[in-house]
């Protein structure tokens, strides 16, 4: 999976399933031993030690933390006819109302139960408002410099290179310059033999499409990116900050290819930056 396809929302969501997972071997209990009794046999028990509490409240809360993160890279697959990250949420939330109830039940709260508590309801609130927050939607990964001042969204970004990353090769634009896809280069940087045959191009004129030459890109926002055969469902989702080989052309649409070799449409090419 991508990283750079992380959210805040999914970062916070993470680390409260870290967090729900440690304290499982926490005790559940917290009574206090007399100091006028012998306790050399009592032993307080942890989540490992109670199954039904164990896979009702920590390991569900894991699980669902897990099939958020992973329908991020697999958009579109589903569990008896729910969405993967649909189906996550409802185990978040599963999570909290049974941790929440077993909690005001035990009266004497352990470690494990406060703190299981405490990390169940971050995790489901983050899982529930990670897609509807904006400040949870933006990408998790800090922009950082790229070489030889290359920039996949403009001179002024400051985004690492991704997956197949161009590098200083450019693509109807000079060194150093970025140009965004469909827009025409600019007369001043073009040789002056070939400005007046431009000039008196026509829209009819333009090169068909089987001169596409393949060029890498970046979309500025999460787009779906759908098969070939026309099927609704998106196979895949490209991600801000990375570099794609786009290989055909479609009309308005490209034929985008991912990190793993897959290939599909990109219905949506507003706002991409060419490499």
């Amino acid at each position: 999976m991508n990283i750079r396809s992380l959210t805040r929302g999914d970062g916070v969501v993470i680390g409260a399933a870290v967090v729900l997972f440690v304290a499982s071997f926490l005790d559940l209990s917290g009574y206090d031993c007399p100091s006028n009794v012998d306790c050399s046999g009592f032993n307080s028990v942890n989540a490992w030690d109670s199954l039904s509490i164990l896979m009702s409240v920590y390991l569900a809360g894991v699980i669902g933390a897990a099939l958020l993160i992973v329908s991020r890279s697999l958009p579109g697959r589903k569990v008896v006819g729910l969405d993967l990250g649909q189906f996550g949420v409802a185990l978040t939330v599963f999570a909290l109302w049974t941790v929440f109830w077993t909690t005001i039940d035990a009266g004497d709260a352990g470690a494990g139960l406060i703190l299981g508590l405490l990390a169940a309801l971050v995790l489901a609130a983050a899982a529930v408002a990670g897609p509807l927050v904006p400040a949870l939607k933006a990408p998790l990964s800090s922009p950082r410099p790229v070489q030889g001042g290359q920039t996949p969204f403009g001179p002024q970004a400051t985004q690492q290179p991704g997956y197949g990353y161009p590098g200083q090769q450019q693509y109807g634009a000079q060194q150093g310059q970025q140009q965004p896809y469909g827009a025409q280069p600019q007369a001043g940087h073009q040789d002056p033999a070939q400005q007046a045959p431009h000039a008196q191009q026509s829209p009819q004129q333009a090169a068909p499409a089987g001169d596409f030459t393949p060029f890498w890109f970046a979309v500025p926002v999460a787009r779906p990116l759908y098969g070939e055969d026309g099927a609704p469902a998106p196979i895949a989702e490209l991600a801000p900050g990375t570099w794609y080989l786009a290989v055909d052309q479609r009309g308005q649409h490209l034929v985008a290819q991912t990190q793993d070799g897959r290939r599909g449409v990109l219905q949506d090419t507003s706002g991409i930056q060419r490499g």
